[in-house]
């Protein structure tokens, strides 16, 4: 399960009898998930035909055939990943927290630290990219709105932005609008916007 401090909680498991063991945990806040996610360490219930803890979440697994489990919950960067671990048998998961489930579990959360940091400076970069683009358009606007005005390049810049506020409309279509029509029929209210 993958957790952001929101309140989705995506999972995913390898066969749907478990998908009902995880859905239980989230919707009464009572189990092994939500305990490792406060705890911030692994939890454990070695044999659940004698567990007191987390009724529902009990009765669920042990009808399920469910004898014992583990989660192991993973934090980097503002992100929790738990993984957790069931069987038919009681005590088998003893040693799992520090096998080859905690290094899947840390690849895992790697992974998605990395794709997060990925798809965020594609944003970015797209971001950028568009500004890039309108800048010629912006700065064309800026010396119509100078010349109209007399004025210089920073007061220019800023009448643009007032105008983008108080239409809310995005700076580049406004210079866009400007460019256009060259500055014509927008005297007044370019003066009246520049004050």
């Amino acid at each position: 399960m993958v957790s952001e401090g929101g309140p989705e909680r995506p999972a995913a498991v390898t066969h749907p009898d478990l998908a009902p063991l995880v859905s239980v945990q989230l919707r009464s806040g009572d189990g092994p998930i939500p305990a490792a996610l406060e705890r911030g360490e692994p939890v454990d219930s070695a044999d659940l035909l004698r567990e007191e803890r987390w009724p529902a979440y009990r009765a669920l697994a042990l009808d399920s055939g469910v004898r014992s489990s583990v989660t192991i919950p993973f934090r980097r960067s503002g992100l929790t990943v738990t993984l957790s671990l069931y069987s038919f048998r009681p005590g088998a998961l003893e040693d799992a927290p520090h096998g080859p489930a905690r290094a899947l579990g840390d690849l895992a959360v790697t992974c998605l630290v990395r794709d997060r940091s990925y798809r965020a400076a594609l944003t970015e970069l797209d971001q950028l990219g568009a500004a890039l683009r309108t800048r010629p358009v912006v700065d064309q606007a800026c010396g119509i709105v100078m010349h109209v005005l007399g004025c210089d390049a920073d007061a220019a810049f800023g009448v643009l932005r007032r105008v983008s506020q108080a239409t809310q409309r995005k700076l580049s279509d406004v210079a866009s609008a400007v460019v256009d029509t060259r500055g014509r029929g927008l005297e007044r209210e370019l003066v009246s916007l520049s004050d």
